[in-house]
């Protein structure tokens, strides 16, 4: 997978290539990232990127040539690494777009070249975004300072998905969302940690109880903490059968 993104912040994204799960992903060529900054594409002797709004108001906004020479930078390393550029997505990262789930992710994760722009100050000019910008994609409803943060969220997130990078090809499938409902709770060694128990079921050799279990506590954590998760939901008999075993549970428990 090939990835550029636009930042007048590159040094940032050494958290992204040269750490964890998605530092090996880089390390194996499984992905490669390229960061190009607008400042590289300005004409004067400042490197100006931005300028006062249009209308007044505070802060400022970031231009459009700037930006577009580096989309069209990015469009041409893509192309060099065997990438169509101009089918490759123009991801923005801002809190007016689409929250970010698991299933866009995914979707993402199949996409072998993105560009993403991480905006700064007050916003980007709209005709750059108009012009440029294919999605634009947040992390939720709330502001940070720059899209970099964002940006590495959503790359570390994509990455794991990508075919042999985690350690266990079950890891990514197992992890809360995938399956639309919340992980269930893990535990190790020792048995016992400050008087508290490791499960029973989880010592027993029973994989199919094992697997029962945690398709109950991933049930009955989902229904807890994220209720609104399963309303979207198609349930599996399985999983019907043991909500149904659980709320006949919870309404023994009050009439005990």
């Amino acid at each position: 997978m090939k990835i550029a993104v636009i930042t007048l912040f590159p040094e940032m994204f050494e958290a992204v290539t040269d750490y964890g799960v998605s530092g090996r992903a880089v390390e194996r060529g499984t992905v490669e990232l390229v960061c190009f900054n607008p400042r590289q594409f300005t004409q004067d002797r400042h490197q100006t990127v931005d300028d006062r709004p249009y209308g007044g108001g505070p802060g400022m906004v970031m231009l459009a040539e700037p930006l577009s020479c580096a989309v069209a930078a990015a469009r041409e390393w893509l192309h060099n690494c065997g990438v169509d550029g101009r089918q490759s997505p123009v991801v923005y990262l801002s809190p007016q777009g689409r929250v970010v789930d698991q299933a866009l992710l995914q979707e993402g994760s199949d996409w072998p070249g993105i560009i993403f722009i991480a905006g700064r100050y007050e916003g980007i000019d709209e005709r750059f975004i108009d012009s440029e910008v294919d999605f634009e994609w947040s992390v939720g409803d709330y502001v940070v300072s720059g899209g970099e943060l964002p940006a590495m969220l959503v790359i570390d997130a994509m990455v794991r998905l990508l075919p042999g990078v985690l350690g266990h090809a079950d890891s990514a499938a197992q992890d809360s969302f995938a399956a639309g409902v919340l992980d269930c709770p893990h535990y190790t060694r020792p048995v016992e940690y400050r008087g508290s128990q490791v499960p029973a079921v989880l010592l027993s050799g029973d994989h199919q109880k094992i697997a029962r279990w945690r398709t109950e506590q991933s049930l009955r954590r989902t229904a807890q903490r994220r209720p609104e998760l399963l309303d979207r939901l198609t349930l599996t008999s399985e999983q019907q059968s043991l909500l149904k075993e659980m709320s006949t549970a919870l309404v023994n428990e009050g009439k005990g």
